[in-house]
């Protein structure tokens, strides 16, 4: 992927699921390992999964709704929840903001919601990090209930976001 590369969504194939079904993480990311999906339930309406492309090569994903919730937490109508991916050679080279910024754009023209809400692994302080960098405000932690991890919820209202400019990089 070239550094000028323009990020969007655009609707996932059958090839860019089965692609995703083969993601791996390095510990401890292995949570977010994708070797357990089924292609043909990413590929499903509901399922709320799109591809992020840059330049057409699939570099991540996004999804709208139900996949972005983690059991443990009460989860409510007034914000969409989003999640999402990047193939696993891409991740840690600075393109998660650029990613999430595209996703949230999307969402935002096409669901048209009062509000987003993300959950990360409290040990990700990466993505905790790009996302607050993004206007997201954290409202709950919680422990997950299928393996007992640590999670934080985190609220943004819905509108533009400016993905060049650059995230902070303070632990909060």
């Amino acid at each position: 992927m070239r550094p000028d590369s323009t990020m969007r969504i655009a609707p996932l194939t059958r090839e860019q699921a089965e692609d995703i079904c083969t993601w791996r993480y390095p510990a401890p990311y292995e949570c977010y390992d994708m070797t357990d999906a089924d292609p043909d339930w990413l590929l499903q309406p509901e399922a709320g999964f799109h591809a992020l492309l840059a330049d057409d090569e699939l570099v991540g994903f996004r999804s709208y709704g139900a996949d972005g919730q983690v059991p443990g937490w009460a989860y409510d109508d007034h914000a969409l929840d989003t999640g999402g991916g990047l193939r696993p050679g891409l991740v840690g080279r600075g393109l998660g903001r650029r990613a999430i910024a595209t996703g949230l754009a999307f969402g935002s023209e096409h669901f048209a919601p009062a509000a987003f809400r993300v959950t990360v692994a409290s040990f990700n302080v990466r993505a905790l990090r790009v996302v607050e960098s993004l206007g997201f405000e954290r409202v709950g932690r919680f422990d997950a209930a299928t393996d007992g991890r640590s999670f934080e919820v985190l609220v943004r209202p819905s509108g533009p976001v400016d993905s060049r400019r650059p995230a902070v990089v303070g632990v909060t």
